[in-house]
């Protein structure tokens, strides 16, 4: 992956040369002689609300979203409440915060799925009068049985009931006098067709269950194949742009256009669905996580929710150079992990506040420091943005630092902290030079004690010698901050915990959240909040954790180490 393939989503003069064939297509259609010639690109974002949206959604999300701004469209919002069985309010209002946040609008375009049960019964009915559709008694089982194969066409005995039968249960199914799986409305198309999809395919199924929004008074419910072409059409969508799975369905979405007095005829487009490896997409396993508590909710930070990466770091920027930078293609295929972290390093490393924070600490004592003297130091808030201007540090006798910045017997190659050891760099400090180290009762060392040079203030010496030993962070004592830091790493040990025979529960990673207590932080971050991020100075991204960080019981999430597994190119 290169930067050259950074596709734009944006224009405020009108569209830029088209970068993948979505946008050769638009670009086809709306110009002269084109299907929707002088027309404004309409499109539209139809989630389910039954989970929160996760990365996988955004790129979907982005494609929508993004397209119709590209060609100076609209895209509306549709929640897909077809199917009542696990849609909740909560989900509505979580999507919607959800595309808020990734700097996404649909102005006064929401909809639901459910505003068109009206309309949509109506088109069936229509169906059934023009002698497209009929009421089937197969059970289950029968209509597997009798869906054939590839050289045996399907069959239904109930497919020539005549049209006024057929109203007359339709419409009693719809009063609720049947029971589940008593009947089905069918479409007639062909039964010998060699798409499945177009085998005279259920359109209704009854359903006894309460509707969020519409309570109980459907008992009836549209498949989504008949409802999404109806939906579109009614809203005037010029290009329904969906993942790949729907390819085989497309027949099926252009007959229902064709053949319902529907006002407009939308144009369906494919597109590959995004896959990451070390992680799953699907809601049904997402939420088996969330309700079996192997995470902590659907915000978890470990999660691939939309809400997870917010709350661990992620920032928008991130996401949507992600999804612009993989392209959009017609073959499936998976992208590391490690680009989705490379995107938010890159984001963070120019935009988010340096600060020094330790997380095993071990106290420093500067025996030649005048006791009870401190003083301050002035730092930058962000090399790479010195609008960000600096801030000041205390400094004084008693500091914290890293416990493996420590040795008292030293490995080879060892540039740290060790008895006799070279000069070290106290970041934006001083130089100092390893005396010896405090052990408690049991051997273990407590305390590490050094001398500092008075003259090397700043780190930099004036006179221009060489420090061989390395840069360290560190913490004055007296004004440190307690927090708790919580690590995160992938949430499976296998790259594709999908694959195969493979129980996805039997891959997750035991050590994907490590929580440290006692971490030590400079004075500046005591009123941090979210969504503040900071570079931890040699530790990684952190971010101030949205549900459980308070005033006085700081918490960070690590949101990404510094160092870089992406390869570009690789």
């Amino acid at each position: 992956m290169s930067d050259e393939t950074i596709i734009s989503t944006q224009s405020r003069e009108g569209p830029a040369p088209s970068q993948n064939f979505i946008h050769e297509f638009i670009a086809e259609d709306i110009a002269p002689g084109g299907r929707f010639a002088g027309m404004q690109v309409h499109t539209r974002f139809p989630p389910e609300p039954n989970g929160y949206l996760h990365i996988g959604h955004c790129k979907a999300l982005i494609i929508d979203f993004g397209s119709a701004e590209k060609f100076g469209g609209i895209c509306n919002l549709r929640m897909d409440d077809t199917n009542p069985a696990k849609e909740d309010t909560e989900y509505v209002d979580a999507i919607q915060e959800d595309i808020h946040w990734l700097g996404f609008d649909w102005g006064d375009r929401f909809f639901y799925g459910s505003d068109y049960f009206e309309k949509t019964y109506e088109l069936a009915v229509g169906l059934i009068k023009k002698g497209l559709a009929y009421v089937c008694e197969l059970t289950p089982e029968q209509f597997r049985e009798y869906r054939g194969d590839v050289t045996t066409p399907a069959r239904s005995p109930w497919r020539d009931r005549p049209i006024e039968e057929s109203l007359d249960l339709f419409e009693r199914m719809k009063n609720g006098e049947f029971p589940e799986g008593r009947y089905t409305l069918r479409a007639k198309i062909d039964l010998e067709s060699g798409n499945f999809n177009m085998r005279d395919p259920v359109l209704y199924r009854i359903r006894y269950i309460e509707h969020h929004r519409q309570g109980t008074k459907w008992c009836i419910f549209p498949m989504y194949d008949f409802a999404h072409p109806i939906q579109d059409a009614l809203e005037g969508i010029t290009h329904s742009l969906c993942s790949l799975e729907y390819e085989a369905h497309r027949p099926l979405y252009d007959w229902v256009i064709q053949n319902t007095d529907v006002p407009s005829k939308p144009r369906q487009i494919e597109f590959a669905r995004l896959g990451i490896n070390y992680t799953v997409m699907s809601k049904r396993k997402l939420r088996k996580l969330v309700e079996e508590d192997y995470v902590s909710g659907w915000d978890d930070p470990r999660m691939p929710t939309l809400c997870g990466l917010r709350r661990r770091g992620y920032t928008p920027v991130s996401i949507r150079n992600f999804c612009d930078r993989i392209g959009v293609a017609k073959a499936t295929s998976t992208v590391e992990y490690a680009f989705l972290e490379h995107c938010l390093r890159e984001d963070l490393n120019e935009h988010a506040q340096r600060a020094m924070a330790v997380l095993h600490p071990i106290k420093l004592t500067i025996t030649n420091y005048p006791e009870g003297q401190s003083e301050t130091l002035e730092v930058e808030n962000n090399p790479n943005d010195p609008g960000t201007g600096t801030r000041t540090v205390s400094f004084s006798r008693h500091l914290y630092l890293e416990s493996d910045d420590f040795l008292e017997t030293p490995v080879p190659k060892y540039k740290r902290l060790f008895p006799g050891g070279p000069e070290c760099r106290l970041k934006g400090a001083y130089l100092i030079t390893c005396t010896g180290c405090v052990k408690d009762e049991a051997g273990n060392v407590v305390e590490v004690l050094a001398e500092y040079d008075p003259l090397s203030r700043g780190g930099d010496p004036a006179d221009g010698r060489k420090v061989k030993g390395a840069t360290l962070h560190w913490v004055e004592a007296a004004t440190a901050v307690d927090a708790q830091v919580r690590l995160y790493d992938n949430l499976f040990t296998d790259p594709d915990p999908d694959a195969g025979d493979k129980n996805f529960l039997d891959c997750l990673n035991p050590n994907s959240l490590e929580v440290l207590e006692g971490c030590k932080l400079e004075a500046s971050l005591a009123d941090a909040q979210a969504p503040a991020h900071y570079q931890f100075l040699r530790l990684g991204y952190f971010c101030v954790d949205s549900k459980d960080s308070k005033p006085g019981a700081l918490v960070f999430n690590r949101a990404v180490s510094l160092k870089d597994s992406f390869k570009p190119g690789k």
